[in-house]
């Protein structure tokens, strides 16, 4: 089983209630930037564990400095998913940041918008989790947006699975044509995409996930009865959602004298 050593840090007994003051603001001028935290936070786990590789000439430019990169995005996604509703949980210190990063990992690690449930169950166990954990890891997709080229063939080529209404809502604001409003943003939840809830699960029920990806989950499959439970449970989804998110924060730390801690998150020291 892996361990952290939780870092003590006297020089700034605030660190936490000013990460939290930080998300909120930054949620508060851009609603979307909650769910692109927690977005960060998993991507860095997928490609070659929690180790704050996908931040190397990325998003975030300072770091605390006695606290990791890797550790800095654990905080945000839990601070993200607590500002916009959705539990709180004690976050782990101890990883540390790489040396290295792989855009080619990137791109084959994290699942894409057009993976089957065999794909999904498959990339997941790969890394320890189980098809629980998947099922409610996945309902981070209850806040975010996604891109027209992400669920531009399901609303236009899948019959099955997908509500009528649903697909012509989409199909408004995502055309047909490749290339033409590629970048139109539509929200993973139709009902609360700026709120964590578990709408996510009751759309996925009346065949209303946005990604091909997100209606594997309930398509007749071994994860329906996970989908259902959780789309009649908040409780129930809330906390197997903190489980799961504690676990995936386990994958594969840099600690000890493994890696560093960068004193700027973009570059190495």
């Amino acid at each position: 089983m892996l361990r952290f050593q939780l870092i003590f840090i006297p020089a700034r007994p605030k660190l936490f209630s000013t990460a939290k003051s930080t998300v909120e603001s930054a949620i508060s001028k851009e609603a979307l930037m909650g769910a692109s935290l927690l977005r960060l936070f998993f991507h860095d786990c997928f490609v070659n564990g929690c180790d704050g590789s996908i931040l190397l000439d990325g998003t975030f430019k300072s770091s605390p400095s006695v606290v990791s990169c890797a550790d800095t995005l654990a905080i945000a996604a839990r601070d993200s998913v607590s500002v916009l509703g959705g539990p709180n949980w004690d976050v782990k210190l101890g990883r540390r940041d790489a040396r290295t990063a792989s855009q080619a990992a990137a791109n084959n690690s994290v699942p894409p918008p057009t993976s089957n449930l065999n794909q999904l169950i498959s990339r997941f166990n790969k890394l320890g989790l189980s098809i629980k954990d998947m099922g409610a890891l996945s309902g981070a997709h209850t806040i975010g947006q996604a891109r027209c080229t992400s669920f531009r063939a399901r609303i236009y080529k899948e019959t099955n699975k997908i509500d009528t209404s649903f697909a012509q809502k989409r199909r408004s604001n995502c055309p047909r044509t490749s290339g033409s409003g590629d970048n139109n943003l539509a929200p993973l939840d139709i009902q609360t995409p700026t709120k964590f809830d578990n709408n996510y699960y009751k759309n996925l029920i009346q065949n209303r996930g946005l990604l091909h990806s997100d209606q594997q989950l309930f398509n007749g499959g071994s994860t329906d009865s996970i989908i259902r439970t959780y789309s009649n449970s908040l409780s129930n989804f809330r906390s197997d959602f903190v489980a799961a998110m504690i676990k995936m924060g386990d994958i594969k730390p840099l600690t000890g004298s493994k890696g560093e801690i960068r004193k700027n998150c973009r570059r190495l020291n």
